[in-house]
């Protein structure tokens, strides 16, 4: 299994980036805009192993979230990285006295970010834990080498549909349209037409068609596309 990690950030670029960032190196990830959505999925039974906040947030603070945290015998050992633009020291002491593991000042590089989460991980003991390999019916991706194969025969995709395939996989069953996969795919600071991805959807059903798969990928009328090896 691979690690869950929750990412608080109430701008959806930035929570889409990170979302992206962390499901392509092979987490699980879960998304939340508010402190009072992360409460609400604890008191569902949510438990991430580790959590992306933002200091600055709409109602309680990321700082305050952590420290109502770390006083919940359930969450206190739940590793916290702090995301924020405050890089002065004073403000690095309080993030870290209340609790957090880590903290990365922004602007920051998706890199960066997840040297960091990997290192905290491994600290927690659960660095072990991320999922290199993603599998659905006949396609497996190996995330550390970027290979793909199908019924055990290796793929051969370009960079856009192997991407495409990627997000895909890591979150089936899921209908999403053109504009979400642009975000998630493309990100928001590349300038893309809606009907590029019907361009790379359609390349990358033709190499699964050569497999038998190419069903796998599906269109919903109205919505956008969505994949299910089902």
């Amino acid at each position: 299994m691979s690690a869950n990690i929750l990412i608080l950030e109430d701008e959806r670029d930035i929570r889409e980036m990170l979302a992206f960032c962390m499901t392509q190196a092979g987490y699980e990830v879960e998304q939340a805009a508010t402190a009072e959505r992360v409460f609400g999925l604890i008191k569902e039974g949510y438990r991430p192993d580790l959590m992306l906040v933002d200091w600055m947030l709409p109602g309680a603070s990321g700082i305050e979230l952590t420290k109502k945290l770390k006083k919940d015998p359930e969450m206190e050992s739940v590793p916290v990285i702090m995301l924020t633009a405050r890089g002065e020291e004073d403000d690095r002491v309080q993030g870290l006295e209340v609790g957090a593991d880590d903290y990365v000042v922004k602007p920051f590089s998706p890199r960066e970010l997840l040297a960091r989460v990997q290192a905290v991980l491994r600290r927690s003991g659960l660095a072990g834990n991320v999922n290199e390999q993603v599998s659905h019916g006949a396609i497996q991706i190996d995330t550390a080498s970027h290979r793909v194969t199908i019924n055990g025969s290796e793929v051969h995709l370009g960079p856009t549909e192997y991407k495409i395939l990627h997000y895909f996989m890591s979150n089936p069953e899921r209908v999403y349209s053109r504009v979400q996969l642009l975000d998630s795919v493309w990100g928001q600071q590349v300038v893309v037409e809606e009907r590029t991805v019907d361009v790379h959807i359609r390349r990358l059903r033709k190499v699964l068609a050569e497999y038998g798969v190419e069903k796998y990928i599906q269109t919903v009328r109205g919505s956008g596309y969505r994949f299910s090896s089902k």
